[in-house]
């Protein structure tokens, strides 16, 4: 899947699932623009690891709910780079709470990073990408935008909505040459599931038919091969990294 010639820019790039994903784009020869918002440390140390093993990224800071500043993004990559060929949507939060204990605090911010701000990248890359004719776009959701989690209203109302929204995009620009696909990563072993109570982690376990948990680079192949030629056919599709878990 090589993807030499192509400008890769990847939302939350800097840790977790995005850090595989920007680590596996590089490694497949696209150049990767790594934003973050607050993670600059993080940016800065997979920017250095991935320049020593000479391979081509750069590092932009951006608080992808604000529009302003998803613009001015796009448009210093295209000054730099000349074009955007993959934009992936991969930042994202996460604020759990019952509903009755959650704040309306909770799920504006939820909602205005994973949803708003997905919209917001794709609102600011398309017309570049419209331009050419050319474009991938994958967007980070999740299993739980299918099947709903106790806990949760904010988080799977957020991914669910970035489902519809991948294939309302996929149907807009499917004639430019655009390609939309969303990838729902089930049990991930981040730092983010890490914190999870043992107990929890037990139950998901449990469900899974493959009987393990999934690792980012797993995630991360799968946008590989969405943001690669080799998948020309397929758009408005929600792809299941998830060892099983949730069949449809």
């Amino acid at each position: 899947m090589d993807l030499k010639g192509k400008t890769a820019l990847v939302t939350g790039g800097a840790s977790g699932i995005g850090e595989a994903i920007s680590s596996l784009l590089a490694k497949n020869g696209a150049t990767v623009i790594i934003n973050y918002n607050h993670s600059e440390t993080k940016a800065k140390a997979l920017s250095a690891k991935l320049s020593q093993d000479g391979l081509k990224c750069s590092i932009y800071k951006a608080d992808v709910t604000a529009y302003k500043e998803t613009q001015a993004l796009v448009e210093e990559v295209i000054k730099e780079y000349g074009k955007i060929d993959i934009l992936v949507n991969n930042a994202g939060i996460t604020k759990d709470q019952l509903l009755f204990r959650m704040t309306e605090e909770d799920f504006d911010q939820v909602i205005s990073i994973n949803l708003k701000g997905t919209w917001n990248m794709i609102k600011s890359a398309s017309p570049y990408m419209s331009k050419a004719r050319y474009g991938k776009i994958v967007n980070i959701t999740s299993i739980a935008g299918v099947t709903g989690n106790a806990g949760q209203t904010n988080y799977a109302a957020s991914k669910a909505g970035v489902m519809g929204l991948t294939k309302s995009v996929a149907r807009e620009f499917a004639k430019r040459n655009i390609t939309c696909n969303a990838v729902a990563p089930g049990f991930i072993e981040t730092k983010m599931t890490a914190v999870l109570p043992d107990s929890i982690k037990e139950k998901y376990l449990q469900q899974i038919p493959i009987g393990r948990y999934g690792q980012p680079e797993e995630v991360a192949s799968m946008v590989l091969f969405l943001a690669s030629d080799y998948s020309e056919y397929v758009t408005g599709q929600v792809v299941h990294v998830d060892g099983g878990l949730v069949m449809t």
